[in-house]
């Protein structure tokens, strides 16, 4: 595998919530006219976005980076200019920004930048290779457009498994008419960490890419019993592999042997939740962190009692979704993906790979446990909260908060001012999520995308309609759905999102405006599911 040719809730409620020089369209004369990344419509669509006339620029430099995990833990990785996570860019609503990718990578590594959730012009969005040519090493790349939704988002490279190394920042889209009322900010960066620890993500997903077909079935390891750690990953779901019948597949766990088997060194057996509908994750870490420091040595923020602070939660992983709460409080969440919601208090919230959440909470006096749980995986992440004296909490800490009211985004209602305006949908398409562990061969509609053929099987749609996307899991894994260039709201009512759990063998359905005109990738935000292939393009039509 060359990764720089490819693409290197609770139960009810989740599963309920019913550039310009590429070419526009591929050789297939089956294949429809596509509006080009930097054609006359996307320039046309630009210009309606508001503007304030400021321009903030910058330059991120790629590059190979020792990274302090705390604790005396290093890495090795590849970071924004030294630094994982990379410096919180923050910018006013309607400014342009003007970003330019300096691209230091080692070993002839190409390169990009996405900016997830931002409704940009589409030759922006760095997603090679719909809508650019990914950056080679030694060169440079100038990203310019105009961030006019206020949010929380955040930027990552979009080649290969890039995601899981250092290479990812904050960027925070300020509202000059922000609603809220609080007195501080904390922006908190959720990620899992294998990086320069047990290998890199390249070779993780060497392995993965084995299957679950490529270990040895054996007859001595046992089992049956939740115990082996089978059940964790799809077994079961036979349907759609490529496996012959009668493999006994579902009563023979596979095992990892010395005599020719599969390398266990990254895959991870037996991570279960019922949150996300029984498989929580396919790859073990070593590290969860929080701002890029491990729980043995936090990082702490220090205020006063009685202070309301609004934090930004943002899940910069790449297969972990994380359980977060704070200890001794109760979280009011404001916000996801950028968009408001209807107010809502809880205990906790579930955050997939890539969503982000707003919450504001007052804070008391002591000091206080922010836990990320890793769903599924036993372990956590955590940051101090001290607002007076006390000791502080051990490492593995897990308040109580962790199992009360837990949240996830079908439970939440968009803000009146921003729920779509109910209409019928134009177009309907169902986004068949298929594939599995056996062969790792993971899919949209039975199709993995095509790197060399970005638009051999787009989804199509037209300027101006209603779409309704039908997210169909029939995997046993639940699957992070990240939508480019547009927001999404889930169901008739529901939250804004450009990110949203989709649980196994359950269907949620999805409605977008189609104003943002280009090529856009659909595609499982697991870093390794997207690689392996879960990923579309959806196209505008000319």
């Amino acid at each position: 595998m060359n990764s720089m040719n490819r693409r290197s809730v609770l139960l009810a409620g989740l599963g309920v919530a019913g550039a310009g020089a590429l070419a526009a369209c591929s050789s297939s004369s089956s294949t429809p006219a596509l509006i080009s990344p930097s054609g006359s419509a996307v320039a046309a669509a630009d210009k309606k976005r508001s503007r304030t006339g400021r321009t903030h620029g910058l330059t991120l430099t790629a590059a190979q980076a020792k990274v302090d995990l705390g604790a005396g833990i290093t890495a090795r990785t590849w970071a924004f200019s030294g630094q994982t996570p990379g410096k919180e860019l923050r910018v006013s609503a309607g400014a342009t920004l003007a970003a330019t990718l300096s691209n230091q990578l080692p070993d002839q590594t190409t390169t990009s930048i996405h900016w997830h959730g931002i409704a940009l012009r589409n030759d922006m969005d760095g997603a090679p290779p719909a809508t650019q040519t990914a950056v080679r090493a030694g060169r440079n790349f100038t990203y310019r457009f105009t961030a006019d939704a206020p949010g929380t988002y955040f930027f990552h490279p979009h080649v290969g498994v890039q995601l899981d190394r250092g290479l990812y920042a904050p960027l925070i889209v300020e509202d000059p008419r922000e609603p809220l009322s609080y007195d501080e900010e904390w922006v908190i960066v959720l990620d899992d960490w294998l990086d320069g620890v047990t290998g890199t993500p390249d070779e993780a997903f060497a392995e993965l890419r084995q299957g679950m077909g490529g270990m040895n079935m054996g007859n001595g390891s046992g089992s049956t019993s939740s115990s082996s750690g089978h059940q964790g990953h799809d077994m079961g779901d036979m349907g759609g592999m490529d496996m012959g019948s009668g493999t006994g597949a579902t009563s023979s766990s596979p095992s990892p042997s010395s005599s020719g088997g599969m390398s266990m060194k990254f895959m991870l057996m037996g991570a279960r939740s019922p949150l996300l509908g029984g498989d929580a994750g396919d790859v073990k870490y070593p590290y969860h962190l929080v701002n890029g420091r491990v729980p043995a040595d936090p990082e702490v923020f220090r205020t006063k009692p009685g202070k309301r602070v609004r934090l930004r939660l943002i899940n910069a992983g790449g297969d972990t979704a994380y359980r977060v709460a704070l200890g001794g409080h109760r979280l009011t969440l404001t916000h996801t993906d950028g968009f408001p919601i209807r107010h809502q208090q809880v205990d906790a919230v579930l955050i997939g790979m890539g969503e982000r959440y707003d919450a504001l909470v007052t804070l008391d006096d002591g000091v206080f446990p922010l836990v990320a749980l890793a769903e599924g995986k036993n372990a956590t992440g955590m940051a101090l909260v001290r607002t007076g004296s006390g000791g502080a909490p051990k490492p593995t800490t897990r308040p109580k908060e962790l199992d009360g009211m837990i949240t996830s985004a079908p439970q939440l209602r968009a803000a009146d001012d921003v729920r779509l305006p109910s209409k019928k949908a134009d177009q309907v398409h169902r986004i068949e999520l298929t594939g599995g562990m056996m062969t790792y061969n993971w899919a949209i509609n039975g199709k993995r995308f095509d790197m060399n053929n970005p638009t051999a099987n787009p989804i199509t749609v037209e300027e101006g309609q209603r779409v309704r996307l039908d997210f169909v899991n029939t995997t046993t894994m639940w699957h992070p759905m990240h939508l480019h260039g547009h927001t999404y709201q889930i169901g008739g009512n529901g939250p804004r999102k450009d990110t949203a759990i989709v649980l196994p063998k359950k269907k949620l359905s999805v409605f977008f405006d189609a104003d943002n005109p280009g090529q856009w990738m659909l595609h499982c935000h697991n870093a390794y599911h997207g690689e392996a292939g879960m990923m579309a393009l959806v196209g505008y039509q000319g």
